[in-house]
């Protein structure tokens, strides 16, 4: 406090600091001097100069403003992820009623594609389930030893991936598929070690990192007690 004092008493050029220690340690500085406060005027960068009541007002407002948009935000997010739910319930069921693995594939894929995806597909990992011929489903048989460098490269310790997938990745998860833009992989079971499901879309935007995992860790988690019902576990 002596030292502000003294730096004004001696004329000496304060700086932002200065102002800042002083107006802390005085905080009734602006009722004490409220008709200077009404007469000091800040710049603007639209009308040039306003009141410094204006400016406070005005960041006021902005605040407000801001604090408004992210409750609309969060009331759109929180009205997705009802629908969102809603949908996962209905689609859990939907599986469940199948008549064979062909059909609840097959119920999978309208499902996504009522979304407007291109497609979703189950990978299951070949150690993990009987799916060897004679069965007619070994083409769903992918071996832990070939994912394993995607693993590495694109999940890490995740379980979950969204985004693009290269030339050689897209040949070894969906070698039937076509226009894929943008993919979203999520790991099954509790460990993450019995395969995968993967959405795709053509649009190479429409799965960024970043994106909630939440429904798809969901999926991810009861689709393994659903596909039991057609194939044995290894």
């Amino acid at each position: 406090m002596k030292q502000v004092d003294d730096r004004i008493a001696t004329g000496v050029e304060l700086d932002d600091e200065t102002v800042m220690q002083f107006l802390m340690q005085n905080p009734d500085f602006f009722m004490r001097n409220a008709r200077l406060v009404e007469q000091m005027r800040v710049p603007h960068p639209v009308r040039g100069t306003v009141s410094l009541v204006e400016w406070h007002l005005a960041r006021q407002r902005n605040q407000i403003t801001q604090l408004e948009e992210e409750i609309t935000l969060l009331m759109e997010q929180a009205s997705a992820n009802e629908s969102l739910f809603g949908s996962l319930l209905h689609l859990q069921a939907d599986l469940a009623t199948a008549s064979s693995l062909q059909d609840m594939l097959n119920r999978l894929q309208r499902w996504a594609r009522g979304f407007g995806l291109a497609g979703a597909n189950i990978r299951l990992f070949a150690d993990r389930w009987n799916i060897g011929a004679p069965s007619d489903f070994t083409h769903l048989g992918l071996t832990r030893s070939a994912f394993e460098s995607l693993r590495i490269q694109r999940l890490g310790d995740c379980y979950h991936y969204l985004g693009n997938l290269n030339g050689p990745e897209l040949l070894l998860l969906l070698p039937q598929a076509k226009q894929v833009g943008s993919v979203a992989l999520s790991l099954l079971g509790e460990q993450g070690d019995l395969g995968m499901v993967i959405f795709s879309s053509r649009d190479t935007q429409h799965y960024q990192q970043g994106m909630g995992t939440v429904m798809l860790g969901q999926l991810a988690r009861m689709l393994p007690k659903l596909l039991e019902r057609w194939i044995e576990r290894a």
